[in-house]
């Protein structure tokens, strides 16, 4: 069993546990699936995980405590279910009324979250001949509305199913492998006021981002809004003619919802090509974005770019989280993000203002800060033939590891991926060049100028010629 299994395996255990402890949950589990608008709004949950960060905040915090600091260490297995179409997951169940609903590349679970009994399953085959993210056929979970779950697929399709029976009510592609095997998806959907949305994964290969919105009920889309501005949009100077078509900034993980404003908050993707800046001058809108979009609309209200022309893949699609709280003595409606590129920003969520950035990487060195406008300060260190050390390096300071804010004083507690540096590196071969972007070498800041492998290719080699199994970190994205 891989690690990632074990962590998935351990979300599953905590959640059954937490779900069974709550009022209500101990009997059997429900026939009758029916989630409402009002049950998604519910914040903090409680005894339902209804998506995939628990409510529209994106906090990941329950309003449960039988779990606690004094029995945590008492915890024990009740059950131990297992997928055997995949050999990683990245999961994260959903609970509603004591059934459980979990993915495993195409494939859809319901179990009974006393027993891990399964109570339905829906097969679909695996994707042959993608490439980048969706190839590893990863899936971060489902939807739930009313009494349908919704899922997407590893070739980009948004499937909408009966929460009851599994049975599969319709099926509606948003992305195209036939132009590009990149153009798949990893996330868990977002439904929101009948809305579906959904973003496909593959920037790094040349898929144009975009984040879509479809019809609950009918599967028809109902809006799409083009992370990469075509001719006419705003944004769309930033670009070199014609490389817009091939931007990235895809929307690979779940955003976030203010109800009160109406309001889609979503993260984007770095720009491509990756590393190499001269065939992209400028900005690179709306790549390294949080972006604030009308839920009925689709309309763009306001943007923040943390990396403008990011050169080291610091995707920004760690979650925006949401808080109402006091800032400077203010009350503020805040987006809070954990950002790839080692700082933690504070934004004004009405208006996108710039607020705070704090730096949470001790050994950073790609930026000297965050100026009072928001953008970065340049050390002027960027990637080079000859080889850079920069901090943090390909899988960032942070990445899809979750945050967690905890009510009432708004305590922030998130993981942080391994630092690394990006060193020089010999000249890839022909064969590496195509299966693979990364061509400089990575190593824990540790272990630096030590112990390097390079990233990306399927056999990696160290320095002294020793040969390591393939190595992929869970989460990483393109």
């Amino acid at each position: 069993m891989t690690s990632a299994i074990r962590i998935c395996v351990l979300w599953i255990e905590t959640l059954c546990i937490a779900a069974l402890c709550g009022a209500g949950q101990s009997g059997p589990v429900s026939a009758q699936i029916s989630v409402m608008d009002s049950d998604l709004l519910a914040s903090p949950p409680g005894a339902n995980w209804l998506s995939y960060n628990g409510d529209y905040s994106g906090r990941r915090y329950s309003s449960l405590d039988q779990i606690n600091e004094e029995n945590i260490g008492r915890l024990r297995a009740q059950w131990v279910f297992h997928s055997d179409n995949s050999q990683t997951l990245e999961v994260t169940p959903v609970v509603v009324h004591g059934v459980m609903y979990v993915t495993s590349g195409n494939d859809t679970f319901a179990l009974d979250a006393r027993t891990g009994r399964a109570l339905w399953h829906r097969k679909r085959p695996l994707t042959a001949g993608l490439i980048e993210d969706a190839s590893g056929h990863h899936n971060r979970g489902v939807a739930v509305w009313r009494s349908r779950v919704y899922q997407e697929t590893d070739d980009a399709h948004l499937l909408c199913m009966d929460a009851r029976s599994g049975g599969l009510i319709w099926d509606v592609a948003f992305g195209n492998i036939k132009e590009n095997p990149a153009n798949g998806a990893t996330s868990a959907p977002l439904v929101v006021k009948g809305k579906v949305i959904v973003a496909p994964s593959g920037g790094d290969a040349g898929v144009r981002g975009h984040i879509d919105a479809f019809d609950a009920i009918t599967g028809k889309r109902v809006w799409r809004f083009w992370t990469i501005p075509g001719p006419g949009d705003r944004g769309y100077s930033s670009w070199p003619k014609g490389s817009y078509k091939h931007g990235g900034g895809t929307g690979w993980m779940p955003g976030t919802y203010d109800s009160e404003t109406n309001t889609l908050f979503w993260g984007t993707s770095n720009p491509g090509p990756d590393f190499e800046g001269s065939a992209r001058p400028g900005d690179d809108l709306y790549t390294d974005c949080v972006l604030a979009l009308d839920l009925d609309t689709g309309r763009l209200k306001w943007y923040f770019q943390f990396t403008p022309h990011d050169l080291f893949d610091y995707d920004s699609l760690e979650t925006p989280v949401l808080i109402d709280g006091t800032f400077q003595g203010k009350p503020r409606k805040l987006l809070v993000e954990a950002n790839r590129n080692g700082f933690l920003y504070i934004l004004d969520r009405t208006n996108g203002k710039f607020l705070a950035a704090t730096q949470f990487l001790e050994k950073l060195n790609w930026a000297k800060g965050i100026a009072s406008n928001g953008r970065p300060i340049s050390t002027g260190l960027i990637p080079t033939a000859q080889g850079a050390e920069i901090c943090p390096g390909l899988e960032g300071a942070t990445n899809s590891l979750l945050l967690t804010i905890r009510p009432p004083d708004f305590s922030t507690f998130w993981l942080s991926s391994v630092a690394t540096f990006i060193t020089p590196t010999r000249k890839p071969s022909r064969k590496e060049r195509v299966t693979t972007t990364r061509a400089r070498f990575a190593c824990p800041v540790k272990k630096a100028r030590r112990s390097c492998w390079p990233i990306g290719s399927t056999t990696e080699r160290s320095p002294g010629s020793i040969r390591r199994p393939a190595r992929r970190t869970p989460g990483r994205e393109p």
